[in-house]
């Protein structure tokens, strides 16, 4: 019986928390009900049987559907839509962004108030140092056609009066900004601010509130209860006060008399609106510091200096760059403290987790490093050492080590050392020999991640060496993510496609066209089509009696026929070296700078969906598109006589993307051209070097663009073996030759082509 018993528990232990979990949770909702009841007859009825008023009329007015009189508000109503015929009918026109229509405002504005004097010194010292912190940072000044330093934005109001200055910058904060942000901080550029505190800070109070915020000023001889925001420490202005106080700015500047700005300001805001200055509002401390004469602020241990959050007077740039170096290091001493914090924390807990102390990651705090499924999702690690890197981007064995990879490796080594030594001085001090090995692999789920072997002299205190070899393992963890901000682009664009066409391409000529006939003329898309004919000079002599691109022309004319409103131009261009710059010079003169240009090949197939990623991904004076198309492979190996797979169920199969191609490209004219004059200034008159480029080279040596270079689905070609120019530069010829080689078909399909002519010849 008792061995019955606990094979009995034994099996009914898994469900037991299920039990007791729903018998506790219908107890409860049992007791609850019975509470419900007993306080629903004490405060709705009039005694037991006997309902009162408030229950009945309730009752009764829920029994027919109806709410009382109190609660229209929440009845649901149909707005019925309605249209004045008498008045013509106007498309509704839907903002640009989401949260534009939702009524969403940006968090903070800055306003720095500068003067001829410090334009160029304290101005740019505070521009160096606080401004990338900031969403939007302008600077305000009175100077009159002032010329504005590198990356700063300024607003000139023409009048150096510092009361009409306050004026016009208050007016043209509400004017362009105030239906924007919450927040607007006014500081001056001799003040030094602290920008992570200060977006802190606004994270914390509310935005319903009239704010005024900063250093409390008595009056001078005025109320003892009115305060003004100093405004050399900066002040923090919430968007209500500033709707309300804009109104009544002009009554202030002809009523109100002060020789300060900030104090003209404070007496504005409190006579017209009855808010005084704060140095504490809900919770929140907004602390400064006055710097003393010849202060040195890596001496100061002031418990006000290290809390502030703006500092003031700041009388040159060097003073403001000391004092950016020591509140960084302070920040970033914070940032480590908490990160040791947590990290405690997290050890403390993880006793307490179902995987217990075995789930603990390293480092601790960092995602644990991805496991694979299969042999397929395994992450391969790349070894290098201190000179050579064994995993190349052109697939060589081996390479040199060199550029961001070798500042990474030094960057590494130094970082193990110093983990070393702070770990076990002052008993031992280590110094590199040599690295033996290094492994390094990129995960998505945590970053990069480093393995090194590494041969030491360990020191004694006692100054005894002894050489010895250890592995170290170091994790450069992925920072927080940002989102970077980029201009607002539509799919309406019109495209200019652009083909250049050689005697070696006829025979893929007609599928082209019907692929553009079909998927942009049929679908009426915003796209037209330039052809552009490369004549070899034999050809061009004898194009009167006999035109190699006559049967072209033809199936253009059918075209022109069908469809009555499309015209496709073409340009005739004699050359013996069909260089992609020197072509698209001549079709760039012809086109408006306002063009987007899809240069495209013989085999590339037009479909809307790449037309609309063309468009979206090609940003004027911002982003240039190279994709990366799918190049199928040599039905003949792959298949060997087998059916071909339906393009429906193996999409994207028997293929690969070649990136060996820089055929395809999307860019805007007036971006090639900025990029081409810088050229054309490098080469001078040496003409021969643009047989040597492609497009993309012009892009990314004589631009300052993002390059932008992906695979691209939408852009799928039929396999066919490229004619590669002999007379090309030797390293545009050897991509040529690679992109044919690597396009033939997989290890896989090649190694049983070989394997079959090695049957047959045995046989």
């Amino acid at each position: 019986v008792a061995m019955r018993l606990a094979a009995l528990l034994a099996a009914l232990r898994p469900v037991l928390p299920l039990v007791l979990g729903l018998s506790l949770g219908c107890s409860l909702s049992l007791l609850r009900a019975s509470w419900s009841q007993s306080g629903g007859e004490d405060q709705c009825l009039g005694g037991v049987g006997r309902p009162g008023p408030l229950a009945g009329g309730a009752l009764q007015e829920a029994a027919d559907g109806r709410l009382g009189p109190g609660h229209e508000d929440f009845r649901p109503r149909i707005v019925p839509y309605y249209r004045d015929p008498n008045k013509p009918y106007k498309k509704v026109l839907r903002t640009r962004y989401i949260q534009t229509e939702l009524g969403f405002h940006e968090r903070l504005f800055v306003a720095v108030l500068t003067s001829k004097a410090t334009l160029n010194t304290l101005a740019v010292a505070v521009n160096k140092t606080v401004a990338h912190h900031f969403s939007r940072l302008l600077y305000f000044t009175g100077l009159r056609s002032a010329k504005v330093p590198h990356g700063m934005v300024l607003v000139s109001h023409g009048d150096e009066r510092p009361i009409w200055l306050m004026y016009e910058t208050m007016n043209y904060i509400h004017q362009h900004f105030g239906s924007d942000y919450d927040w607007f901080y006014i500081m001056q550029d001799d003040t030094y601010a602290q920008a992570e505190q200060v977006k802190a800070l606004v994270t914390h109070l509310s935005i319903n509130q009239d704010v005024y915020l900063g250093r409390a000023e008595e009056f001078i001889g005025g109320d003892e209860q009115a305060r003004y925001c100093h405004g050399g420490f900066g002040y923090l202005i919430s968007r209500s006060l500033l709707l309300k106080l804009h109104p009544h700015l002009d009554s202030c500047r002809n009523e109100i008399l002060s020789v300060r700005p900030d104090e003209w300001l404070g007496r504005c805001i409190i006579d017209f609106l009855g808010v005084t200055c704060v140095s504490q509002l809900q919770g929140q401390n907004y602390h400064t510091y006055e710097l003393a004469k010849n202060t040195e602020p890596e001496k100061e241990e002031e418990e006000e200096f290290q809390a502030a959050v703006a500092v003031h007077p700041v009388s040159d740039m060097t003073l403001m760059y000391r004092l950016h170096k020591h509140f960084s290091r302070i920040q970033l001493d914070r940032a480590y403290q908490e990160i040791q914090d947590l990290q405690m924390q997290i050890r403390n807990l993880t006793s307490l987790t179902p995987a217990g102390e075995v789930g603990l990651t390293w480092p601790v705090g960092i995602n644990a490093p991805f496991l694979p499924k299969s042999r397929f999702e395994v992450i391969s690690w790349d070894y290098f050492t201190e000179q050579h890197l064994f995993s190349c981007p052109d697939g060589s064995p081996k390479c040199e080590l060199s550029g961001a990879s070798k500042a990474d490796v030094s960057e590494i080594i130094e970082s193990a050392l110093e983990q070393l030594n702070s770990r076990y001085q002052p008993l031992l001090r280590f110094s590199k020999r040599q690295l033996l090995n290094g492994y390094r692999r990129f995960d998505p789920t945590r970053g990069m991640e480093y393995t090194l072997d590494l041969l030491l002299e360990a020191v004694t205190q006692k100054g005894h060496s002894h050489v010895l070899a250890k592995r170290v393992s170091l994790v450069r963890p992925l920072s927080k993510v940002e989102i970077i901000p980029m201009p607002y682009v539509t799919e309406a664009t019109r495209v200019q496609l652009v083909l250049p066409l050689t005697v070696q391409d006829l025979d893929f000529v007609a599928n082209f066209l019907d692929m553009f006939a079909m998927n942009t003329l049929d679908t009426h898309d915003n796209a037209l089509l330039t052809l552009l004919f490369i004549y070899h000079p034999y050809d061009a002599q004898r194009v009167s009696q006999v035109d190699v691109f006559a049967g072209v022309k033809a199936m253009v004319g059918e075209l022109e026929k069908r469809y009555a409103d499309v015209k496709i131009p073409w340009i005739s261009v004699k050359t013996e070296v069909p260089s992609q710059v020197k072509l698209m010079d001549i079709v760039s003169k012809k086109h408006p700078v306002d063009t987007l240009f899809f240069l495209a090949s013989v085999w590339t197939e037009v479909n809307m969906e790449f037309l609309n990623r063309c468009r979206m991904n090609t940003i004027s004076n911002w982003q240039v598109f190279f994709p990366v198309h799918f190049q199928e492979f040599n039905p003949a190996l792959v298949y060997r006589g087998e059916q071909t797979a339906s393009s429906t169920t193996d999409f994207l199969r028997d293929g690969h993307f070649d990136r060996h191609s820089f055929a395809e490209a999307c860019f805007y004219n007036s971006d090639y051209m900025t990029a081409r004059t810088k050229l054309a200034a490098d080469i001078l008159d040496r003409d021969e070097v643009l047989e040597s480029m492609e497009v993309f080279d012009v892009f990314l040596h004589y631009s300052g663009l993002h390059l932008f270079r992906a695979v691209e689905p939408g852009l799928v070609q039929k396999y066919a073996l490229r004619s590669c120019n002999p007379r090309l530069n030797e390293e545009l010829y050897h991509r040529c030759v690679l992109s044919n080689l690597e396009g033939l078909a997989s290890r896989s399909h090649l190694a049983m082509a070989l394997f079959e002519q090695e049957q047959a010849n045995s046989t």
